[in-house]
């Protein structure tokens, strides 16, 4: 098969797979959403609902993460099917990535930064100044 055949072809199933990230990230806000509403309605300790919060937030950040990898991947796709007569390989994604991959403290600290994004930290944030709110006000 041609080389600008199999990187069209890696293409799609890396933007199926990006958007995929992007539904179970949501997917995950939905559950954080019902597991407060749920230890709200239960009675649960403010204390137990905000660190399910933090799980559902750092779960996301990975996620995120991930997704990061496939879009970076994507966009090399792209620059190299923008090339007429390419001749790179295609389906590089594992190689690529370890060949840069980061020691164990960078991947953390990578995703705490995917975490800390705008779009991934809503709902998560105001949830948990809502949540500070209530036990604030249970104090008074």
């Amino acid at each position: 098969m041609e080389s600008s055949a199999l990187l069209g072809k890696e293409w799609q199933t890396l933007q199926d797979n990006h958007e995929r990230h992007e539904q179970n990230a949501l997917l995950i806000k939905l559950a954080c959403l019902a597991l407060c509403i749920a230890g709200l309605a239960t009675g649960l300790p403010l204390t137990w609902i905000a660190f399910t919060v933090l799980l559902c937030w750092m779960q996301e950040g990975i996620f995120k993460t991930y997704q990061s990898r496939l879009a970076d991947r994507l966009l090399g796709v792209e620059a190299l099917l923008s090339q007429p007569g390419t001749t790179q390989p295609a389906m590089q994604l594992h190689a690529e990535w370890t060949a840069s991959r980061p020691g164990s403290d960078a991947l953390i600290v990578g995703y705490i930064v995917s975490a800390c994004r705008p779009t991934v930290a809503f709902p998560y944030l105001p949830i948990l100044l809502m949540l500070g709110l209530g036990r604030w006000q249970a104090w008074l």
